[in-house]
């Protein structure tokens, strides 16, 4: 899938007269920008390509926040005890987040269609296993290898989209559009959960979710490109690091194990059993960082996957809003249902403006992202993520909808949605071509792996302050998220990453560097460096 220029390739020399044609400053990026890609045939086929990508967001955002709305009455049905309520959660997300990068791998190796359609496919057979669960342990096992879905289809979601559309206008449009679903699967995944909970079965909330599925499922083999072939030639030389995957796998799901459960082990931190897997969930993550770095032929997770300018900086301020998110979507339901009295319909229904506003918001920053500065943006969406937890730690049990929680959801989908949107175009648009795979995976990675791990830490909070007599934990997690929502914030000041305009994809800056092109260059095309800043 190749991006779409003016001519069959821009920036190769013409066989006969050794000349580029055009050469790279000639071309018309900005137009380049905004045209369709050359893998589409036509309109109807681009919209069903994306079709299928925007729906798989949805059902991950669909099958995480109903289940919020829901567990109550789950954990009514199935008695599932207080100090497990968090992993019929939290287990998904940990799942999903911890197997991300080898999936990104394999997709760039194999080829998206394979993996994307795999995940797809195993994600609605284990929703569906899921309403037929008898036990909250097997709930517990079902959701957890439902996470293997997600983690397949996710990354793939982005490398596709990031390999297809050059950065401008049109891919600024498209990850929109991406985001914008997000917002819909989870309001449109709490109502569902409101409303199977107040008027039929909880387990209807599955079945919905696995027959929607089951649809996109054929969808996507239908219109996803088959791609198998050509990224076995392009991506001949990629290979997976094993040593990389079986170090950073275990070594996430032991420690986020430690820190959820460590708060309502027996014996609490002291239990044998928290000790022991704290210590090797660490211990295997320090190995992994040694493998990455100094070991790996080809690592995982490359190093200079950060060399781009904020990129660090970035993904570590991501990892905190993400758990902030993370921590308001599981605490905000609770808060509202048990300890303000909301019936799981009205819970639902409160949540209404996170899903009207993320719409809007990722409808209109498509077509005016590419117009406003990339600090401007972050920096509201750090202001939406303390605004949002700081109202919920200040509300009293009685508190007017539309003095806290109103306001508080707004600032909600503002944080989140604004920081999604400008870190996708961002990221994707200072990866090469070969490695959008683990771009894609680094992306969600920071996204499910943020909220297992920040949730874990609220959870151990609120666990503190109840065996010292607390009577409101549910404000100490919020406060938590108040101080890391601050973090974001500072984070966030020391970010610029411009403009989300037109411009040369990373192989071309680079072969321009490297003398590929004139030396003149367009001012539409100027501050593309090595380590770029722009590209919101």
């Amino acid at each position: 899938m190749t991006p779409r220029t003016d001519v069959e390739n821009p920036s190769e020399p013409d066989e006969n007269s050794g000349i580029n044609t055009p050469k790279l400053d000639e071309l018309d990026v900005d137009q380049l920008g905004r045209q369709r890609p050359d893998c589409f045939p036509n309109l109807l086929f681009e919209v069903l390509f994306c079709s299928s990508l925007l729906i798989s967001m949805f059902m991950a955002e669909f099958f995480i926040s109903g289940f919020n709305i829901i567990l109550p009455n789950v954990s009514h049905a199935l008695d599932i005890p207080k100090e497990s309520q968090t992993w019929p959660a939290s287990v998904f997300s940990l799942v999903t987040g911890s197997f991300l990068l080898p999936f990104g791998r394999l997709a760039d190796i194999h080829g998206a269609y394979i993996v994307f359609n795999f995940g797809l496919v195993w994600f609605s057979i284990w929703a569906l296993i899921s309403g037929f669960s008898t036990n909250y342990q097997m709930l517990i096992v079902a959701r957890a290898l439902g996470g293997f879905g997600p983690a397949a289809f996710l990354p793939t979601s982005i490398m596709l989209l990031g390999k297809t559309y050059r950065p401008g206008p049109r891919k600024n449009l498209v990850f929109s559009l991406w985001s914008a679903f997000a917002p819909i699967g989870f309001f449109l995944g709490i109502i569902t959960g409101g409303a199977t909970a107040e008027y039929m079965s909880w387990r209807w909330y599955f079945y919905f979710g696995s027959i929607i599925l089951f649809i996109v499922c054929i969808a996507s083999f239908i219109t996803i490109p088959r791609d198998w072939a050509s990224t076995h030639v392009e991506n001949a030389h990629i290979k997976m690091d094993w040593w990389g995957a079986v170090t950073i796998v275990p070594g996430l799901i032991l420690t986020t194990f430690a820190i959820t459960e460590g708060a309502h082990a027996p014996q609490g931190w002291k239990t044998p059993y928290i000790i022991v897997t704290f210590v090797l969930g660490v211990l295997l993550l320090a190995a992994a960082v040694y493998i990455e770095g100094w070991v790996a032929e080809q690592p995982l997770l490359p190093f200079d996957l950060f060399k781009p300018k904020y990129m660090g900086r970035m993904s570590i301020a991501l990892f905190f809003a993400y758990g902030i998110f993370g921590i308001f979507l599981f605490y905000a339901s609770f808060h509202i249902g048990e300890w303000m009295g909301a019936s799981a319909l009205k819970t639902a229904v409160w949540f209404a403006p996170m899903a009207a506003g993320g719409i809007i918001l990722a409808t209109v920053g498509g077509f005016t992202l590419h117009l406003l500065p990339g600090k401007v943006l972050i920096m509201i969406s750090s202001c939406g993520f303390l605004a949002c937890t700081l109202l919920f730690a200040l509300a009293p049990i009685d508190a007017n909808y539309w003095a806290f929680i109103f306001p508080a959801m707004v600032g909600s989908t503002i944080g989140v949605d604004t920081a999604f949107i400008v870190s996708n175009v961002f990221i994707t648009s200072n990866v090469a071509r070969e490695r959008q795979g683990i771009a894609g995976a680094l992306i969600s990675s920071l996204l499910f792996v943020g909220i297992s791990f920040f949730l874990g830490l609220a959870d151990l909070a609120v666990s503190e302050n109840e065996k010292r007599g607390g009577t409101e934990g549910h404000k100490v997690a919020f406060w938590f998220a108040t101080a890391c929502a601050a973090i974001v914030m500072i984070l966030f000041a020391t970010i610029n990453p411009g403009k989300a305009e037109s411009e040369l994809t990373m192989e071309e800056r680079l072969k321009l560097e490297n003398g590929g092109g004139s030396s003149e260059k367009k001012d539409t095309e100027k501050g593309q460096q090595a380590e770029p800043a722009v590209s919101a």
